[in-house]
């Protein structure tokens, strides 16, 4: 028997395959986009998924602004963060959020979604939010995606 046919191959940062793929994020919940974007960051989808490496591609979310919410989180869910003062804890509300950075609680579902270690704070930068329908990445070439046909 021939084990050589049974080699495997890893993908590292220098090999991977990396594309463009451009999403739109207009009436999608939030948790259900941010899990299939960190999946696509990661390379999940992808055969040559190498757990310890950097094979993702390059997303661009544009409409971040647009994204839905299920249920009362609007009304009810707030982001803690402290400013490093005696009392000086915060809670704002998504919705008050949304209002001044539109595109933050799709970057930090996602971020929360990835590993918490280098490779996640990497993946992070191949990550592009945008609140409207423009972005300046038209040079690339992106690929329009529908989140559905990704499992």
């Amino acid at each position: 028997m021939n084990t050589l046919s049974y080699k495997t191959d890893s993908v590292n940062k220098q090999n991977s395959t990396k594309t463009w793929v451009l999403v739109d994020a207009e009436n999608e919940i939030l948790g259900r986009l941010a899990s299939r974007v960190a999946m696509m960051l990661r390379g999940k989808h992808k055969p040559s998924f190498t757990p310890h490496a950097d094979c993702g591609d390059q997303v661009i979310v544009i409409n971040a602004d647009k994204v839905r919410l299920t249920g009362q989180k609007m009304d009810t869910k707030s982001y803690r963060r402290h400013t490093g003062y005696p009392g000086g804890q915060r809670e704002p509300l998504i919705g008050d959020i949304m209002k001044k950075k539109p595109e933050f609680p799709v970057e930090n579902a996602v971020k929360g979604m990835l590993p918490k270690t280098k490779l996640g704070r990497a993946l992070m930068g191949n990550l592009k939010v945008y609140a409207g329908a423009s972005h300046p990445h038209e040079a690339q070439n992106p690929q329009t995606i529908n989140l559905n046909d990704i499992k």
